[in-house]
């Protein structure tokens, strides 16, 4: 073993002498361009790995409450052009907008319900959305009134119309909605 680490101290050396940066100065072998201080990760001593700063999580999510007034944003829908959607918080909003809850006398004060799927670029859902979580104890009738109130507030809003940035960025990104019936029921 000794034999190697001298053998290798001397093609560093070597290396210094004519003028050959050494491998850590670079981003990988497929990218010859030196690596930035400021784009390469500095928990990795010297070795160079970018950077890409806070991780985002693997899904969105979104609560849907009952008793929450719905978002008034005036728009001036008068020029004609349909109006699409470019940020996630205006995802958001359309999909709170669509929610209407089911009437009191099939209403279970406290339920919740979570529901999971993804859009197409075109704003379409991909499949049916799957049920993640429902309020356990509750009878399986409730359920049912949920699940269709759900799935009727999705058709009601669905195809979403996306910028084409928006589309790309949302395009098979799971989307998580819960919903919270905390209306004051009888």
């Amino acid at each position: 073993m000794r034999g190697f680490g001298g053998l290798a101290g001397m093609i560093a050396i070597a290396a210094s002498a004519a003028g050959v940066e050494p491998a850590a100065a670079f981003c990988s072998v497929f990218s010859r361009h030196p690596c930035a201080p400021a784009v390469c990760s500095v928990f990795h001593r010297g070795a160079c790995i970018p950077d890409y700063g806070t991780p985002v999580g693997q899904d969105l999510r979104l609560t849907v409450e009952s008793a929450a007034p719905a978002p008034s944003v005036p728009r001036d829908d008068n020029d004609g052009s349909e109006h699409k959607l470019d940020t996630i918080r205006a995802m958001f909003d359309a999909l709170r907008a669509c929610w209407v809850p089911p009437t009191k006398d099939e209403a279970l004060a406290g339920m919740q319900m979570s529901v999971r799927f993804a859009f197409k670029r075109s704003g379409e859902i991909i499949a049916t959305p799957r049920v993640t979580y429902a309020t356990p104890g509750v009878p399986p009738e409730t359920r049912d009134v949920y699940r269709s109130a759900i799935a009727a507030a999705l058709e009601r809003c669905t195809p979403l119309h996306f910028t084409d940035g928006m589309a790309g960025a949302i395009a098979g990104k799971p989307i998580a909605i819960r919903f919270v019936d905390n209306r004051d029921l009888p």
